[in-house]
């Protein structure tokens, strides 16, 4: 390695060529020979490139680090306003686990954005208004509309975090897309401190177990339901101070299971025309399967973002387009099913939800497909996917809404 380098001491793309190849040998055999290269322009480059480390003590300002101690101790008070104020459970959870933790995130946002104080007024007014609707509704454990709402009402919010993310700005796709990758980020820093926490949580039981102490009613009741609460928030902060920890894993994530889910595609609907189920009538089945194509169209959108963002190549496009190809199938199949429902049934809040939601689907996935075949022809620039993919995304913000505030007047409650 080391008469390699010398050979090549002055041309860059041997010298990367040789690097990629054997990091570890380059680097310990150019910072050997580094003193005798030292006049060479080039070599100084190298030598920076190889050395350098970021500081690792760097853990955000002092207003930060403050900001996220007293997010987090808010966020677990409202988690345990429940017990505090006397609040059933069974009503305080399912309509209010969103506001736990995302008014913290858009106010933290907002304040790294500098976002005007007209605009953080509106936000202020919708979380509120949010707020006082979702517990407005009446308590019936039996209506669609009112279990309809409380399972829009995170992508709701998700959707004005991401408005929060992006400045303010609703029609910025370029904003959108970096949301998207934040997002991946979020959930694998999140998994990764939940796991970390699941972990010391049990070893610190079982401690106290052998000593005949037992502290796991009071982990249970306090510790893990305000770390919980505090996750996100936590993690947040840790990929926006050290974004190099977690910020190639989601474009690994895709890349390994973007085959996985293809494949999975594939010989998943073979095996229900042989199995002889159909969604058309199994609503069991129906409801499955429409499951199934939001969790591969979710792999799809963030392989995408990745994939935009890294420069991706010709394989990873051609293995989106089929995946893309296969769950465009999927959503035809569950559109025309519902569809099949609402003729012979009538038309109920469950399925108007769905139909809504797979007729938006199923546009947005034929828009991103064509991007990607224009790609693959090309015909078009890889950014052009990701602002495909971008465009969409205010408008599943305005279906959520749709569902939340006006389906249980379009259907008496129901």
């Amino acid at each position: 390695m080391r008469e390699e380098i010398l050979l090549n001491q002055t041309n860059a793309l041997q010298l990367e060529k040789l690097y990629r190849g054997n990091k570890p040998d380059f680097k310990a055999a150019f910072n050997a020979l580094y003193p005798e290269l030292r006049s060479n322009p080039l070599a100084e480059g190298w030598y920076q490139r190889l050395n350098y480390s970021p500081d690792e003590r760097f853990w955000g300002t002092p207003s930060e680090r403050a900001f996220v101690v007293t997010a987090s101790l808010l966020a677990a008070l409202l988690a345990k306003l429940p017990e505090l104020l006397s609040i059933s459970e069974d009503f305080y959870y399912p309509r209010n686990v969103g506001f736990i933790v995302a008014p913290a995130l858009m106010a933290y946002f907002a304040w790294k954005n500098a976002i005007s104080w007209k605009t953080r007024g509106l936000a202020i007014l919708l979380l509120a208004a949010s707020v006082v609707f979702i517990n407005w509704l009446p308590q019936n454990e039996q209506s669609d509309t009112l279990i309809l709402s409380c399972m829009h009402l995170p992508l709701w919010l998700w959707s004005l975090l991401g408005a929060a993310y992006s400045g303010g700005k609703w029609k910025n796709g370029a904003s959108w897309l970096e949301f998207l990758r934040y997002t991946g980020e979020l959930i694998v820093m999140s998994g990764l401190l939940v796991l970390a926490g699941g972990l010391t949580t049990a070893l610190t039981i079982n401690l106290f177990g052998l000593i005949g102490w037992d502290v796991q009613p009071i982990f249970s009741k306090y510790i893990v339901i305000c770390g919980l609460a505090a996750v996100p928030i936590v993690a947040t902060f840790i990929t926006r101070v050290q974004p190099t920890l977690v910020n190639k894993i989601p474009s690994v994530i895709a890349k390994l299971f973007s085959p996985v889910a293809l494949l999975m595609l594939i010989v998943y609907l073979v095996a229900t025309l042989i199995a002889g189920k159909s969604p058309y009538h199994d609503r069991e089945f129906l409801l499955i399967f429409n499951g199934l194509l939001v969790a591969v169209m979710a792999l799809i959108f963030f392989s995408l973002a990745e994939t935009d963002h890294s420069g991706g190549n010709r394989g990873q496009i051609v293995l989106l387009f089929l995946l893309s190809a296969v769950t465009l199938l999927v959503s035809s199949i569950a559109l025309s099913a519902v569809l099949f429902r609402i003729s012979e049934w009538g038309l109920t809040p469950n399925r108007a939800a769905v139909l809504g939601a797979n007729v938006l689907m199923l546009a947005h996935l034929f828009y991103v497909g064509l991007k990607l075949f224009a790609v693959l022809s090309k015909k078009s620039e890889l950014s052009a996917v990701g602002a495909s993919l971008a465009i969409f995304l205010p408008l599943y913000s305005i279906w959520s809404a749709v569902v939340i505030f006006v389906f249980p007047f379009i259907f008496g409650f129901k």
